[in-house]
This record gives C-alpha cells, structure tokens and sequence, in this order.
C-alpha cells in the first residue's frame, strides 16, 4: 500500500509548543487526531492509545490561533485544510463559539480495497458500514480512484464535508480522475445526489455518511435509475440498519405481516411476521469490523430475509495478512437435532456440529446410495385401494390427532440395509404438509427432526442451492437428498413416492387429485372445480390460455397447485380484490 498524508500541513495549525513535541514524536507517522479542548490538556491519539502533549491547559487564544489557519466552518461545523484530506472539526458553546477542536489526519492510502476489488468491478452498488475511524472514507476514496481511473467509469462524489476529496474547489488527487460535488449544507446532500445524476450523467455516485431519510430516498431513486451506487453509512451491522427506521430503507425497507391461519401454521410462526418490503438499494454489504478484516454479504436481500426468519446468514469474511494476501472464509450456521444453531468460522468445522448419535450401518456405512426398491408380497400394503377409500372416507383432515405410527408392523430392511419405516429429514419442505401426505397414503415414512436419525433428506431445490453446508453435511453422512421444487402437496406425494421406488398403478392421477380437494370448502370446491373444468376442456385439448374468476390468495393457491398437478403453468394477475389465476397450455 501507498500513503499520502501531508501531515506537516496538519501540524502547522496547531500551536508552536505542541507541533515541536508532535514533529519528534517517535510515533508521527501513525497519528490519528489531535484534541484541543478548552482549559484541558492538549491530547494527541494513536492506534495504540493516547497520550497528553503539554500539562499546561489549552487557552482561547490558541484554538482561536488555529482557527485562522483553516477553512470556513460549514454547517456540519467541519473544516479543511487546502488541498488535503485533513479535517477539523469543532465544538461549540450555547453562544457559537468555537470551544474545541478535533483535527483529524486525513490519509489516501493507495491499494486499501484489495479486498474487495472483485466487488468493485462486478458494477453492483456497495453499502460500507462499520464504526467510525475504522476507516470507511478512506476505502470510499480508492474506490472512487479504481473505478475512474483503472475500470474508466464517470464517478461523481457527493462531497458533503469535503472529507472525501479535500478542503478547496480543487479536489484531491487521491480520487483520480472521479468529479466532486460540494455540498452547501448537510441538510442539501440529497439535492445534490439527485441533481449528480440529472445533470451530469454519472455511472457511478460515491455518497459518504448516509444518515436521513431524504438521503435513503434520494440513494434509491438513483439506483432505480441504474446508476451504481457506493456508499457508507453508521453501523457495525446489517441488524443494526433493520432496526433503523430512518435507514432501513437502504436494506429493502422492513413491514409488519398478517398471516393467515394455514400459511402461520405452516411456517410455524406467529401470525403477524416482519418480511422485507422492496428489493434493497444495495445489492452488497461490507462490514468493516476492523481495518483488516471485513465481513462480505453478498446478496443483501438474502441476509435481510434470513435475519426476519430468526436464522443466521453465512457471510465471507475477507482478511489481509501482513504479506498482502487476501483469505476468504465463510461463516456457516448449522442446525442441529435438537433445533439449535451453532455457527462455525470455516467450512470443514461444520460438520462437527452432528456428532454421531447412533452407529449407522447398512447402506450409510458403505458409502453407496441405491434408491429403495418396493417390497412385494409384504404385509407393508403400499398401494392397497380399500385402505386408500378408507382413509379418504374418513373426513379426511379431520381425523383425531393419532399417528400413524409403524411400530405395531414388522419392520422390514430394503435391499441396501435401510429399515422400514424410512425416516425422512425436511428441510424448507412445510411439515404440516408432509405429515398430510404420509397419512392419507399410508406410507412407510417417519418424520425426524434429528439428522443423525435421518436415512434421506427431502429439500427444496431453491435450498439447497443456496445452502452448500446441506450438500456437504449429505455427503460427509452418506445421506441420499432429494429435492422437489416447491412445498405443494403434488410436489411432496411425487418426492415421497420417488424416494420409495414406488410405482403405484393403483394410486392413479385420480386418487392424487383427491388429495387437493380434501375438507374444502363450498367456495375452494367451486375454484377447484372450475380451475379443473378450464384445464380438462379448453387448455389442454384447445391448447388456448384461460383466466378463471377472481378468488382470495389462499384459493388461488390452490388453484396452483391443481394446475401443477396435470403439469401446467400458472400464473396470478390483476390487483387485490380482482388478482385472478392464469392457466397457460403447456
């Protein structure tokens, strides 16, 4: 890295005792501020600690001495120093006058962002976060420099304080070939970002301290326009900006939802839910914990969605070494059988939050992951049509709240060492769903919610691909994982059945289709009806798209799931109270 600082500029404001002590000071070179408060001793600070430069007390006539040397004080009560980074920034008392000052070393460090330069260059806009002074500007200002300089973006700074390119109407070289505009007021900056992208056509806005909702609003206008977006904002965390209402915007904006009864029993959650509101401004999110170490979020969508789940998200955490050399690791939270996270900083500790809980054998143990065969001429009826009408008869849903339990049946052992009933883990597959299925068709399977007890993992698809530890922990356990595509009630009955090997001729397309029709309602029967009529009549033998009549959310979703049953396409349209179903041919 290369560092610019000029700091022999800083030193000339400040009185003549204190800027000889700072001069042969064995540690100049690391300054970080130098505090001038009146009638106390004066303060110099160091990454290290601080340490006092005079005991004699700072006077009005020696901050008033600096005050001479600097620039205009704005209405941030922040000044500069001409064609540096420096800032000074200022207390004042109950009458305005200037009673303090913190002059902080401004420093272009040169090669600050190898860490996060792919990101950089990906075009997507970047969100800082982290303390203050732990260096957020700084990175902002080689941003900007790559992005004009080396990547030949127009980049326009949205400079409210002058920290960013300097003090003076020439800016800084340390952004480049990067334009700045200066901000009369701070209450002005989201003006001025909206006219940077009226006026002057940028590819890229740089906007340091992100702090009012005008601003958040401003940010999302301009990245609505495609503009690519680089800024920083106060806050070590993601969570923090979440429980920001002025700031929470920037992460998608957080709103309070009703569930209805089906759809809170099935997420086994409470009925009023938070779930984020828009897609955020900020596709990526850097918290800088330390100069040295930041935490990467790469989809901030999905970090805000898992965070109103109750889950953890699995960020990077990118850290520089003294030799220059980036390690990127991934911080990974696992479930266990008893329901708890436990989160691991790399990728091969993950596994040791299963540790054995009973011997495995048979087809687990061998490595090898043959689907079940079906057991014929066994007292196991998988396909029986008297006990199928029986349990469909039986008002279905509505039956007491027995299990169907394997226990009283003679366990039987597949043909790779597997014992029947075959003990399923669900995961993002709704289990209230799952168990429904098991029931009405008698099938040999056990929920658990222990993965050590599981023989096979039933995910969806969507899951999985965002979740490598699932793929990982299958593997390293020798479980098979199947994948279906959504939480339907078809999807479910096709992933169960293929996971037995079942070939059924007599449960028939039929029969399948009884189970979306169970205990509905006169209204859900006439939707379902109708949806069936258009399918069997007009879609598939006319080969013509139908919209059927406008019915509630929980009925069109219903309707969904009929449609996919015969393997076609729908789609929902229109606007509450008139959103409609739409049946395309296939």
């Amino acid at each position: 890295m290369t560092i610019t600082e000029d700091l022999q500029k800083l030193l000339d404001i400040l009185p003549q005792d204190l800027r000889q002590v700072l001069e042969n000071h064995p540690q100049r070179d690391s300054l970080v501020e130098v505090v001038l408060d009146l009638g106390r001793r004066p303060e110099a600070r160091f990454p290290q600690g601080a340490e006092y430069l005079s005991e004699v007390p700072i006077n009005q006539a020696q901050i008033d001495d600096c005050i001479q040397r600097v620039g205009i004080f704005g209405g941030d009560n922040r000044a500069g120093i001409e064609q540096t980074l420096h800032r000074i920034s200022a207390i004042r008392n109950r009458t305005g006058k200037i009673i303090g000052l913190t002059c902080r070393v401004g420093r272009a460090i040169y090669g600050t962002i190898g860490m996060i330069r792919d990101l950089v260059e990906t075009g997507k806009s970047i969100l800082m976060l982290g303390r203050p002074g732990v260096g957020k500007t700084t990175a902002l200002r080689e941003i900007a420099r790559v992005l004009a300089d080396e990547l030949n973006k127009r980049v326009v700074i949205i400079d409210s304080s002058n920290e960013i390119a300097g003090d003076g109407d020439v800016p800084h070289p340390a952004i480049g070939k990067a334009r700045r505009m200066q901000v009369a007021h701070p209450s002005e900056q989201h003006q001025v970002m909206i006219e940077a992208v009226e006026n002057h056509m940028p590819e890229v806005i740089v906007i340091d301290e992100i702090g009012t909702e005008l601003e958040a609003l401003a940010a999302r206008t301009i990245a609505e326009r495609g503009v690519q977006l680089v800024g920083t904002a106060h806050g070590n965390q993601i969570e923090n900006l979440i429980k920001n209402p002025t700031l929470s915007d920037l992460v998608g904006g957080i709103q309070a939802v009703t569930l209805g009864d089906d759809e809170a029993r099935r997420r086994g959650s409470q009925k009023t839910v938070l779930e984020r509101k828009a897609l955020p401004t900020f596709d990526i999110a850097v918290e800088m914990h330390e100069r040295q170490r930041w935490v990467v979020h790469e989809s901030v969508a999905d970090t805000v969605d898992t965070l109103l789940r109750g889950r953890q998200p699995n960020p990077q955490t990118r850290t520089l070494d003294d030799h220059g050399k980036v390690a990127i690791a991934r911080h990974l939270t696992a479930i266990n059988g008893n329901g708890n996270a436990r989160s691991h900083g790399q990728v091969a500790h993950v596994e040791e939050a299963f540790a054995p809980a009973r011997q495995v054998n048979g087809w687990r143990s061998s490595g090898k992951m043959a689907p079940l065969q079906a057991v014929p001429n066994e007292p196991i009826n998988l396909s029986g049509r008297g006990e199928f009408d029986r349990l469909l008869n039986e008002e279905a849903w509505g039956l007491d709240d027995r299990s169907f339990g394997f226990d009283d049946r003679p366990h039987h052992s597949g043909p790779n060492g597997e014992d029947l009933p075959l003990h399923i883990y669900p995961y993002g597959v709704s289990r209230h769903q799952l168990e429904q299925v098991v029931k009405v068709l008698n099938l040999p399977v056990v929920l658990t919610k222990d993965l050590d007890n599981a023989d096979s993992i039933l995910a969806l698809r969507s899951h999985v691909k965002n979740h490598a530890k699932l793929r990982q922990l299958a593997k390293s356990r020798h479980l098979p994982l199947h994948m279906i595509k959504s939480s339907t009630i078809p999807q479910i009955t096709r992933g169960l059945r293929r996971m037995l090997n079942m070939d059924d001729p007599d449960f028939s397309d039929e029969r399948e289709l009884q189970l979306l029709m169970h205990n509905g309602s006169e209204d859900e029967m006439d939707a379902l009806e109708e949806a069936r009529l258009a399918v069997e009549q007009i879609v598939i033998p006319k080969g013509q798209p139908v919209e059927l009549l406008p019915r509630s959310a929980q009925v069109r979703k219903m309707q969904h799931e009929l449609v996919e049953h015969y393997r076609l396409k729908s789609d929902s349209f229109g606007e509450e109270p008139n959103r409609r179903l739409r049946i395309y041919p296939a």
